[in-house]
Formats: C-alpha cells, structure tokens, sequence
C-alpha cells in the first residue's frame, strides 16, 4: 500500500486553481522528488498532503487515513522553507524542548544529532548556525517522532553543495529505515538524487516515474531535458 495517495485532488487558491484534478502515490522506503518551477503547486499539494489546505475536491489519504486525521499528528513530519527552531536556543534546548511536547525520551535527543551530523554543534544558539546547520537543526526536530512520512519543502534551497549532499545522504539513510519522504525542489539537478519523480507545471501532474523511466519515456539524454520535452508536449 501507498504510503500517500492522492485522487483527483482539486485546490483553488485566491480565486485561481493551484492544482488541477493531481493524482499520484508515493511509497514508503523511498524518496519521491516534487519538482517543478516556482508557483507550480509544489508547497500547496505538501500542504494538502499534510492536512493544513482547503481543497476543492478530491481525496488524500496518509497511511490509510484522510489528510490531516488526529492519528496521523506523530506519524506525520512537514518541515518548510522556514526554519522552525527557536533562533535564541541552543540546538540541544531545541530538540528537548520538542521532545518533551512529544513525550519522546531525552535519550533520542543524541540519537537525532547524531543522524543530522549536528554533534559538534549541539550546545551553539540556532541564530549562530550557518543556513544549512539551521535547516539540519529544523530537520532534526522533526525526526524526533520517528516519523513514518516526512514532507520537506525545499530543503536545500540556498545550501552549498556540501551540504545539499550531506542532507540528501540523510533523507536516503532515512528511506533506507522504511520512511516515506517527499522533497520538494525547484532545482532539476536533484532529480538524479531521487528514487522517484513527480513533475509539476502550473497545478497539473505531468509526469511520474523513476529517473530511468522518465528519461527513457522521453528520449532525453539528461532530466532537465526530460522536463522540457514533458513542457512543450512532444512526449
């Protein structure tokens, strides 16, 4: 079974359609890639799939219940472009404050800096963090549930490509432990870093598949091209 399933899904936004009629699925184990340029629906269908947008019509289902259902609160991670750390906290005070509100032990606390590679940076205040530090503090929060699906909106955005690299061998490591995740990005180049593609222009689907599949679909010799050709209808 899906992990997510989305069916027909239908979101109007400030009297303009945001997402028209989408459907897909993304599977657990796996990290599925939204891609697609800035304004295409990308953070309004993560925001659909976790249950924090009206929708039109349509149907989401997450791990078997409707988005946004009580039972999915701990089950369920959506980090956005923001970081959500507390800026004058330490990164340690950050994640054990959260792991009190979620009644998680203090021992996972070193767990989760260990996986986010933050050790050596536990005891600084978030606000002295370097951009991509913070976006790993923010991820970090949101592993101390131990998640089933984690939502990420672009979580590279404006990192270095050390970093990009190190947070995309986390999202793999955590895939590898049966997570579903879903990455937003606007970058093409990520593509290749994904198990999955979905491929996203002004609030359609246009596209679905593995790396392989869809360069293979569209005769491309690189994703980007791919993205073209699905743009401009020759495949």
């Amino acid at each position: 079974m899906s992990a997510i399933d989305v069916r027909g899904l239908r979101v109007v936004r400030g009297g303009a359609v945001a997402l028209r009629d989408v459907d897909a699925s993304i599977e657990s184990a796996r990290v599925t890639g939204l891609l697609g340029p800035s304004g295409s629906g990308k953070s309004t269908l993560m925001r659909a799939i976790v249950g924090v947008q009206v929708v039109a019509g349509g149907d989401v289902d997450v791990l078997g219940s409707p988005a946004g259902s009580p039972e999915l609160r701990s089950r369920v991670a959506y980090i956005t472009q923001a970081p959500s750390v507390y800026g004058d906290l330490t990164v340690r005070e950050n994640l054990r404050y959260f792991a009190r509100i979620l009644g998680v032990s203090k021992a996972l606390v070193d767990a989760t800096l260990t996986t986010v590679g933050l050790e050596s940076e536990a005891n600084r205040v978030v606000n002295r963090l370097s951009g991509g530090q913070r976006a790993r503090a923010s991820l970090a929060t949101a592993l101390l549930g131990e998640p089933d699906v984690l939502v990420l909106d672009e979580p590279t955005v404006g990192l270095d490509p050390v970093l990009r690299r190190d947070l995309w061998d986390t999202f793999h490591r955590l895939a590898d432990g049966g997570a579903a995740l879903l990455v937003s990005s606007h970058v093409m180049d990520e593509a290749d870093r994904c198990d999955e593609l979905l491929l996203l222009r002004e609030g359609r689907l246009l596209a679905a598949g593995t790396p392989g599949e869809l360069l293979a679909r569209t005769g491309a010799d690189d994703l980007d091209s791919a993205f073209l050709r699905l743009v401009e209808g020759t495949q």
